[in-house]
Formats: C-alpha cells, structure tokens, sequence
C-alpha cells in the first residue's frame, strides 16, 4: 500500500519519496533530534525513516510527507514501530517550517484521515518529558495527558486524542 494523498487549506499530504530522506537525515545529525534519540549517524537515521516509510505495505499507514505550496515542510503520519504499544501520532518539521502551524493542521487532516478509514475510537502521542514544544502541540490538537497509559522510556507523555468526533 502506498499512501493516499490527503489536502488541507495550505498543505499536501503525500507518499514519502527518496529525495525526503535529506530532510531526515539533517534532523537526525542536529541536536533537534535529541527528543528522538539523537544525534545519530546518516546510515542509523536511513534506518529509522526507511522502517518508518516501510510501515505503509506492513500496517496501511505511516508518515505521510507534508508539502506547503511545493516545497517539502516536514513529515506527519501513524508510527508504530515493534516496541510501541500502539499507533502513535507524530510529526517533524523542518526548521524553517517552524511556527506556522504546519504540524497542527496536517495532524488534524491525519487524525480525520486516521477516523474515516479505520475507524479508530483514538490515537496517542508519546513524547519525551523534555519536548515542551510537542507536548504543547499534542495538547493544542486536543489530546489529553493519560499518565496511566505506557510510553516508549521511562517518563514518557502519552497524550490522547479522542477521534470519535471527527469524520
């Protein structure tokens, strides 16, 4: 399966494509990367987005790149990687795309995309306790901090979305 194309107001929501891999690599050699375990080297940051991308033949859903009038801003989509209890909603935006709200709306088109084609009830974040920023972001999108729920580590924040209200 490859993934649908979704469009919001001012983003397209696409399949991943070879040429988004630069993106995550400089994400995984920078020091924004330390909520994602980084810093790390480009050929375990190939590991991690290919594992990512390989999600949509394997579970029918996976990171979907997002574009703002042609130009690649970042990547929202379904994670679940073997260790995670579950789907989980998550996002990455180049720097340069910071701030303009990118995130939020191409979460809310997932979150909707997530409801109709699944039928899920809802859709965790898991967040390190030191991503202010994200965390911020999940709470914004209307999710819920649920300390009873498990995360990844140790000290994660698991914020969930009720998606029953979006069609």
């Amino acid at each position: 399966m490859i993934a649908p194309t979704l469009h919001t107001e001012r983003l397209t929501l696409r399949m991943p494509v070879l040429g988004d891999f630069e993106h995550r690599a400089a994400f995984y050699a920078s020091e924004r990367s330390v909520w994602e375990g980084g810093p790390v080297s480009r050929i375990e940051a190939w590991r991690i987005w290919a594992s990512e991308v390989g999600l949509w033949p394997l579970r029918g859903y996976g990171p979907f790149s997002v574009e703002a009038d042609g130009a690649y801003v970042g990547e929202v989509g379904v994670y679940q990687a073997e260790d995670y209890p579950g789907p989980e909603l998550g996002w990455f935006v180049v720097p340069e795309a910071e701030g303009r709200g990118y995130a939020l709306e191409a979460a809310r088109a997932v979150m909707v995309w997530v409801r109709q084609s699944f039928g899920w009830d809802e859709i965790a974040n898991i967040i390190d306790p030191g991503n202010a920023r994200s965390i911020a972001l999940g709470l914004r999108l209307g999710g819920r901090i649920d300390a009873s729920r498990p995360g990844i580590d140790p000290g994660d924040v698991v914020i969930v979305h009720d998606l029953r209200g979006m069609a």
